[in-house]
């Protein structure tokens, strides 16, 4: 599946059942010297728990996966070693939240982040608090993330149907429309002054994007990227 794969789904079918992800066992010391490494430069990094996605394909305009249990200091290695081992991804939901003028809004991570510096939507891996009867409810994951990242309400925004998904081999980005009825620069104004009253500030500050020209190809992750440009009407599905 290649990295610019674009797909519109109505829905996303996420069920959570047992996984024997290997990676945790044939990897061990890896994973507690790049731990190690990683909290000794950022010690406030927290080892909580984490859902990746073992399975998935989409059926017609749905998409149905499963997910399982691991901890964030295994989720983190895997990444850094390059994502080997079993086929597994990172299915997120994202908020691609607009203005009233057409601009998207994007936040750059803080430094004391494992993301630090990197410019994307509000965004998080699926963890505990997104199980909802056995199932992994992104759309709630995406409203979560949002406020807890950027200090907006859930009643301060509209949120569209459906989903915009950009696939690659290990990573699946769920991009769900988020509209907020202000114009950028009050936008922008307004979630940096809420996210200096956050308990846990993660973002250091807003991007505002207004067309194709505004993308960062050196701090925006390629799936941000491929968005951007296919919201713009720059990049054709694929």
């Amino acid at each position: 599946m290649s990295e610019t794969r674009i797909l519109e789904l109505d829905d996303i079918d996420a069920i959570v059942e047992p996984f024997d992800w290997d990676f945790s066992r044939s990897h061990a010391a890896d994973i507690e010297a790049i731990w190690q490494r990683e909290t000794a430069a950022k010690p406030g990094m927290f080892n909580g728990r984490v859902l990746i996605q073992h399975r998935g394909a989409p059926e017609g305009r749905v998409f149905r996966c499963a997910y399982s249990e691991t901890d964030y200091r295994t989720f983190l290695s895997w990444h850094r070693l390059g994502h080997p081992g079993a086929p597994v991804r990172n299915g997120f939901g994202m908020a691609a939240l607009r203005t009233a003028d057409g601009a998207f809004l994007l936040g750059e991570m803080g430094a004391h982040t494992a993301n630090a510096g990197k410019i994307y939507f509000a965004a998080g891996t699926p963890d505990l608090d997104d199980i909802v009867k056995g199932r992994v409810d992104l759309a709630g994951s995406v409203l979560r993330e949002m406020s807890e990242e950027t200090g907006l309400l859930t009643s301060e925004v509209e949120v569209g149907n459906g989903w915009t998904a950009i696939f690659s081999a290990v990573r699946i980005a769920f991009m769900r429309p988020v509209s907020l009825p202000l114009p950028a620069d009050e936008a922008r104004t307004l979630m940096l002054e809420r996210m200096r009253q956050l308990p846990d500030q993660e973002l250091s500050d807003i991007h505002i994007v207004r067309g194709p020209a505004d993308i960062d190809e050196v701090r925006m992750p390629i799936f941000q990227q491929i968005y951007l440009r296919y919201a713009f009407g720059a990049q054709p599905p694929g």
